[in-house]
């Protein structure tokens, strides 16, 4: 089983999205197997996006995530990286389909309600920012059976 990073930006805190993106991806199937609130730092900003430093947008950006509190969690389940991609759809908000987070709560690239990791690496390295290895719950969901052949 694969695990990553979600992130609820400050956008979907404040227009109250926490319980849908939740929901949408328990839905699909996805463990929820990490969950904390907080109000991000600068330097844990930093870490975060330190792919971006340097890039014109990267104050606005790191201004933006710290501005208010965000929902962070772990999730696990097959194929979950890629999974949770397709669930939130394109960066540009105003490309994403329709049916995603994005192309459904989404007006733009910079407030786009959530951040996932982009591969199995870069999940590991995001989860390690906010979370402990002792952190992550181990349970057997009940609809398991049903949802892996």
């Amino acid at each position: 089983m694969e695990k990553t990073f979600l992130m609820i930006k400050p956008d979907g805190v404040q227009r109250g999205l926490v319980g849908e993106v939740i929901r949408r991806l328990e839905r699909k199937g996805i463990k929820l197997i990490g969950l904390r609130m907080l109000q991000m730092d600068r330097e844990t900003a930093t870490r975060l996006y330190k792919v971006h430093e340097g890039k014109g947008f990267f104050e606005d950006l790191i201004n933006y995530v710290t501005s208010g509190p965000v929902v962070v969690m772990a999730l696990e389940g097959e194929r979950v990286v890629e999974i949770v991609r397709t669930l939130i759809g394109n960066t540009k908000s105003y490309e994403a389909l329709p049916g995603t987070i994005r192309g459904d709560f989404g007006m733009t690239i910079g407030r786009n309600v959530v951040h996932a990791s982009d591969s199995v690496e870069n999940a590991a390295k995001e989860l390690a920012i906010f979370f402990d290895e002792k952190d992550f719950l181990s349970y057997t969901r009940i609809d398991e059976t049903w949802l892996y052949e």
